[in-house]
């Protein structure tokens, strides 16, 4: 298996960096575009645990925005043609506690897209 073809890294880098802006904009259109249409797809957050893209847009629509936050390190490697994780420190705005973020992509015939993530914040149990 090929770890981080340079073209495949390049593309999965550059979906990152849209969710980040769709992200920070609080562009649900954008974010819903950059995650599987998929019962099975699931998100854990700070605090909710969404199964399904159903309970993550419900989440977006009443959810008024992510904090503001900047990024940390960052950590993405794509596995073989069509699966990649992307691993990310963030910092929220006034704050130095630690965020961290985990995402599982898979390229699909329309793009590379989140199917799995998880948000938590260091030192919290939720």
């Amino acid at each position: 298996m090929r770890i981080d073809d340079p073209v495949l890294l390049a593309e999965m880098t550059a979906a990152f960096a849209q969710y980040e802006r769709a992200l920070m904009a609080d562009d649900i259109p954008a974010m819903d575009a950059l995650f599987h249409d998929a019962s099975t797809t699931n998100r854990y957050g700070v605090g909710e645990v969404l199964y399904g893209i159903d309970e993550i847009r419900a989440f977006r629509a009443g959810r008024g925005g992510s904090p503001p936050r900047r990024l940390g390190r960052v950590a993405i490697t794509v596995y073989g043609d069509a699966f990649a994780t992307a691993d990310a420190e963030f910092f929220r705005d006034n704050s130095d506690r630690r965020g961290r973020q985990t995402q599982a992509w898979v390229k699909f015939a329309d793009g590379w897209k989140v199917v799995s993530a998880h948000v938590s914040l260091e030192g919290t149990s939720s």
